[in-house]
C-alpha cells in the first residue's frame, strides 16, 4: 500500500503520461501510462541496455525507429482462438501488423553494436506466407477480393449481369413513363431497386410499393417486370456473403494457428515501442544514462544539475518558470540527510526530485542531470509528503503522517502491523483515534528520556539488522504536534531510519535535527538558500550548512506590525537567535565567496582556453599561408620553366625546317644559351644539405614530373632508385628527386672507367642540337626489338650525336641499350643527357 502511495506522492502518473506522448503504438503508449517498476537491478539493467541501444538508433538514423503498421491485434487473437470469424479489418491489421514487425527487424539488424535489441528481435516471426495470403484475398479496403476464389468471383460477375439487366430495365421504364416519375432517377430501399412514381399515378408503372415519401406524394415502387430479377439478386448477395465468410474462416484458422507466436510479436513490437519512448523521452529531457553504485565499496551519490522532469515539462510546454536545477553529492558513511529552510524554498521539491530520479532509473529511463549520474538501485522508494488529513477516519495532521510512518517502517521490514506500540514502532488503531492520546503517549517516553539526562535514542530496544536498499523521504518529520515533542520524535524516527534504511532524506524546521550532523557521522545537513536582500528563497540546495530561521524577517516583509515581530524576538531569545543566524550567515556567506572564486577561476580557464584557441587558429592561418606562397612560388617556376620549353621548342622548329648547317646550330645553340640566362638565374636551386640520401619508405619529391613518391630501393651504385607514385613505378637518378623541404639529394662519387685508349677527337666538332632527324623513340618496345630500330638509325645517321628516347621504367630496356651500344663498331661513347633533356630516360649516342 505504501508503494502505491508513494507513486501517487510524487506524481509519477503524469509522468508516465508525459512518457506515452513518445510512444508511436497504442500499444506502447499504453505499456508506457501504466509502467511497471522492476522488482530485481537484472531487469532494470536490461531495459537500460534497451533505451541506450534505441536512444543510439535514434542519434544515428534521421528518423529513428518506425512503427507503421503495427496495431493493437490482441482482441482479434482472441476471437480467433475462440473459433470466431475475423473481419477483413482485423485481418488487414494482422498482415500490416506483421510487415511493420519485419521492418522493425530489417531496421535493428542493420545497424551494428544493438546486441540487446538483435537478440530481442531475433525471435520474431512474422509469417510472409500468411500475410501475402491476406493481402491475396482481403483489399485495402478491407473487403475480400474477387481473387480470393474462383466460385466468389464467378458469383460477383453474375451479381454485375444481374445488376445491370436491372439498371436497363429501370432505365428503359424511366424513359417511357416519364410523365409518371416523380424525378427520373434509381435508387434503393433495402436491397431492391426502385424508382420514384407520382402517387396519384401509382397505377401507370405496377409494381410492389416498398417506402413512401414523408409527404405522401412520391412512392417508391420496385416493377413487376424486375421483381425476379431482384429476387436472384438477393440470392446471389446471400451466396457472396456465404463464400466471404469462408473465405475469412480459412484466414481466421491459419492466424490462429500461429496464435503463441502473433503474441509474442505483438509484446516484442510493444518492448521496442516502449523503449524508443523511453530514448525518445530522455532525448527531450537531455538526461544522461545512469550508472548503479556500491554504497558499501565506498562509492558516493552524484547528482549534478538535477532537474525535476514534471517541471521540465510544466516549463516547456505550459509556459511555467524556470527549473533551478540542484546537486547531491552525498557520501557513502551518510545515511540521513536533514534540509532545513524556509518555506516555500525547494525543499519539498527536492525530495521529489531525487525520488523520481530514482523511479525513472529503475525503469530504464535515463536521469535528467549531468554525466555523470550515479546512485544506488533501491528495492523500496518510500515517501510520507504532505498532509493527511481525515475528518471520517478522525485523523490530523500528525496522526496521518504516524500513520504513514507506521506503514513506512512495516514496509521495511519492521513494525509488522504494530505501530508506535510498548516497545514497537507505530501507534495501534485504538491510538490513532485523537492526537491527544498520542501525544500523552509520547509525552510521558520523553519526560523518560529528560530524566535520564541523555540524548534521544531509538524507541526500539534492539534495532534490527539494517534494510541496504530503501530511500525514504519524510517531509517536515515531526511537524502537526507539539515542537518540543515532535522534535524529540524526529530525532529517534531519524536515528532509527539511520540504522533500518540505506538513505533517509528529512526536510523540518526543527533547530535540534541540525545538531544530528556533529553527534553522528551518518548525518549531513542541507539547507535551502534565502537571499537576504530579496528576502525571498534562490531554490538553490547548499550542503554542510544548516537553514536559518527567517519566519520573522517575512512576516516582517510581509507587513506584519514591527510591534508585533518585536515582541516575538523578544520570546525566542534575541541574541541567542542572532548568534546562530549570524554563524549561519558567515558560512553562508563564505560558501558564495568560494563558489565567486570558482566562477572566477571558471572564467579564466575560458579566456585561456580561447587565447590557446586563437594562437591556435593563427599558427594554422601561418602555416597555411606559408604553403599558398610555396606552391605560388612554385607555380610560378613551372610557368617559367613551359615558357622555355616553348622557346626553345620554336627555336627546334626553326633549325629544323631547312637543312641544318653548322653555323645554324651555332644559331640555335646561342639562343638557347640565352634562354637559359634569362630563366634560370631566378630558379637557383637550394644548396644541398650534407648527408641526405633517400631511403627505403621516404617521401621524396620529383620536381620535373611535379609529383611526390615513395622510395621502394635505397640508391645504387649508379644513384639510381626506384620510386612509386599512385599504381605508377619507375627508376629514377638521385639528380631527379629532392626531400620534401627541398634539400638534393647526395650525388655518389662515380668510378673511374677502366684506361682505354681515348678516341681521338673530332676535328671540329659541331655544336650537337637534338632534332628529329636525330631522335629515336623506342619507349614501350622489348630489347630485341629496339635494336633492329637502333641498328638501322645508326646505319643511316650521319656522324654525330643519335638521342635515343627509352624511358625510365624498371631500366631493363636502359641496360639493353647501353650493352648494345657498347658493342656497336660505330658507336665512339654513349652517355645519359642532361636533366633538362630527359635526364636518365634518355641517352646520347656519339656515332663515328
Amino acid at each position: 500500500m505504501i508503494q502505491a502511495e508513494t507513486l501517487e506522492l510524487l506524481e509519477w502518473s503524469r509522468l508516465c503520461q508525459h512518457l506515452a506522448t513518445f510512444a508511436a503504438t497504442k500499444l506502447g503508449a499504453t505499456a508506457a501510462r501504466h509502467l511497471q517498476i522492476p522488482a530485481a537491478l537484472s531487469e532494470t539493467l536490461g531495459l537500460l541496455a534497451q533505451t541506450q541501444e534505441a536512444y543510439q538508433i535514434e542519434q544515428n538514423l534521421p528518423s529513428g525507429l518506425k512503427f507503421d503498421g503495427i496495431q493493437d491485434i490482441g482482441e482479434a487473437l482472441e476471437r480467433s482462438q475462440l473459433q470466431g470469424i475475423l473481419s477483413g479489418d482485423e485481418l488487414l491489421a494482422i498482415a500490416t501488423t506483421l510487415a511493420g514487425a519485419r521492418q522493425l527487424r530489417r531496421t535493428i539488424d542493420s545497424q551494428p553494436d544493438l546486441p540487446v535489441l538483435t537478440e530481442l528481435v531475433s525471435e520474431l516471426r512474422t509469417y510472409p506466407e500468411l500475410e501475402q495470403e491476406i493481402h491475396r484475398c482481403i483489399d485495402d479496403r478491407g473487403k475480400v477480393a474477387d481473387r480470393a476464389s474462383p466460385k466468389l468471383g464467378g458469383i460477383r460477375e453474375q451479381l454485375r449481369q444481374v445488376r445491370d439487366r436491372i439498371y436497363q430495365m429501370l432505365q428503359r421504364i424511366l424513359q417511357r413513363q416519364s410523365n409518371a416519375v416523380q424525378e427520373p432517377v434509381i435508387t434503393q430501399r433495402g436491397d431492391r431497386f426502385v424508382i420514384p412514381v407520382k402517387a396519384p399515378q401509382k397505377d401507370a408503372i405496377p409494381g410492389i410499393v416498398h417506402d413512401t415519401s414523408s409527404s405522401g406524394l412520391t412512392l417508391y415502387v420496385e416493377p413487376h417486370s424486375v421483381v425476379n430479377l431482384g429476387n436472384q439478386l438477393r440470392q446471389l448477395t446471400r451466396q457472396e456473403q456465404v463464400e466471404e465468410e469462408a473465405v475469412r474462416r480459412v484466414l481466421t484458422e491459419q492466424v490462429a494457428a500461429v496464435k503463441p507466436d502473433l503474441e509474442r510479436l505483438l509484446a516484442i513490437a510493444t518492448i521496442l515501442d516502449l523503449a524508443t519512448a523511453r530514448a525518445r523521452y530522455s532525448l527531450w529531457l537531455g538526461a544522461n544514462p545512469p550508472r548503479f553504485i556500491d554504497r558499501s565499496a565506498g562509492e558516493r551519490i552524484t547528482l549534478r544539475q538535477l532537474r525535476h522532469p514534471l517541471l521540465v515539462w510544466q516549463n516547456q510546454h505550459e509556459q511555467g518558470t524556470p527549473v533551478v536545477p540542484i546537486d547531491l553529492l552525498i557520501q557513502p558513511q551518510i545515511h540521513v540527510v536533514a534540509i532545513t529552510g524556509p518555506n516555500t524554498g525547494g525543499k519539498t521539491v527536492t525530495l521529489k526530485t531525487l525520488g523520481l530520479a530514482v523511479l525513472m532509473a529503475k525503469v530504464g529511463l535515463f536521469v535528467p542531470a549531468r554525466e555523470p549520474v550515479e546512485l544506488p538501485w533501491f528495492d523500496h522508494i518510500l515517501a510520507d509528503i504532505g498532509d493527511e488529513q481525515s475528518l471520517e477516519q478522525s485523523l490530523s495532521t500528525f496522526s496521518g503522517h504516524i500513520r504513514r510512518i507506521s506503514r513506512i517502517l512495516e514496509a521495511i521490514g519492521q513494525g509488522e502491523g504494530k505501530g508506535l506500540g510498548a516497545g514497537g514502532w507505530g501507534l495501534g488503531e485504538e491510538e490513532l483515534a485523537t492526537e491527544t492520546q498520542g501525544s500523552e503517549e509520547i509525552q510521558e517516553q520523553s519526560t523518560e528520556e529528560q530524566a535520564d539526562n541523555s540524548s534521544p535514542q531509538p524507541l526500539v530496544p534492539s534495532p534490527q539488522p539494517p534494510s541496504p536498499s530503501s530511500l525514504v523521504l519524510l517531509d517536515e518529520v515531526g511537524a502537526g504536534t507539539d515542537p518540543s515533542e515532535g522534535s524529540a520524535l524526529a530525532i529517534a524516527l531519524l536515528r532509527y531510519l539511520a540504522d533500518h534504511a540505506q538513505l533517509t532524506i528529512a526536510t523540518t524546521h526543527f533547530g535540534e535535527l541540525k545538531a544530528l550532523k556533529y553527534q553522528d557521522d551518518r548525518f549531513e545537513n542541507a539547507s535551502v538558500e534565502f537571499d537576504d536582500v530579496s528576502l525571498s528563497p534562490t531554490y538553490r540546495l547548499l550542503w554542510g550548512i544548516p537553514g536559518r530561521s527567517n519566519a520573522l524577517a517575512i512576516a516582517r516583509r510581509l507587513g506584519l506590525k514591527p510591534e508585533i515581530i518585536d515582541q516575538a524576538q523578544g520570546q525566542v531569545g534575541l541574541q541567542a537567535s542572532e548568534d546562530v543566524n549570524q554563524v549561519i550567515a558567515g558560512l553562508e556567506a563564505q560558501r558564495r565567496q568560494q563558489e565567486q572564486k570558482a566562477q572566477e577561476t571558471a572564467q579564466l580557464l575560458q579566456q585561456a582556453e580561447r587565447l590557446h584557441g586563437e594562437v591556435a587558429r593563427k599558427a594554422a592561418l601561418l602555416k597555411e599561408r606559408e604553403r599558398d606562397l610555396q606552391q605560388q612560388q612554385e607555380q610560378a617556376v613551372q610557368s617559367a620553366i613551359a615558357q622555355a620549353k616553348a622557346e626553345i621548342a620554336q627555336v627546334i622548329r626553326q633549325l629544323q625546317r631547312g637543312p641544318a648547317t653548322a653555323q645554324d646550330a651555332q644559331q640555335a645553340t646561342e639562343s638557347l644559351n640565352q634562354i637559359a640566362q634569362q630563366q634560370l638565374p631566378s630558379r637557383k636551386p637550394a644548396k644541398p644539405k650534407p648527408g641526405f640520401r633517400p631511403r627505403v619508405g621516404d617521401r621524396v619529391r620529383i620536381p620535373r614530373l611535379g609529383q611526390t613518391a615513395e622510395v621502394l630501393t635505397n640508391p645504387d651504385e649508379d644513384g639510381e632508385l626506384s620510386v612509386r607514385f599512385g599504381l605508377m613505378k619507375m627508376t629514377v637518378s638521385l639528380a631527379d628527386v629532392e626531400s620534401l623541404n627541398g634539400e638534393k639529394a647526395e650525388l655518389p662519387a662515380k668510378p673511374k672507367p677502366a684506361p682505354e685508349p681515348p678516341p681521338p677527337p673530332p676535328a671540329d666538332p659541331a655544336p650537337t642540337v637534338r632534332t628529329s632527324r636525330n631522335t629515336v623513340d623506342i619507349r614501350g618496345s622489348r630489347v630485341a626489338d629496339a635494336e633492329v630500330v637502333l641498328e638501322r638509325a645508326i646505319a643511316s645517321a650521319e656522324a654525330g650525336a643519335l638521342w635515343i628516347i627509352h624511358g625510365h621504367g624498371t631500366g631493363k630496356l636502359r641496360q639493353g641499350v647501353h650493352e648494345f651500344l657498347k658493342q656497336h663498331p660505330q658507336v665512339s661513347r654513349y652517355e645519359l643527357a642532361e636533366r633538362t633533356d630527359g635526364g636518365s630516360g634518355v641517352t646520347i649516342a656519339y656515332i663515328q
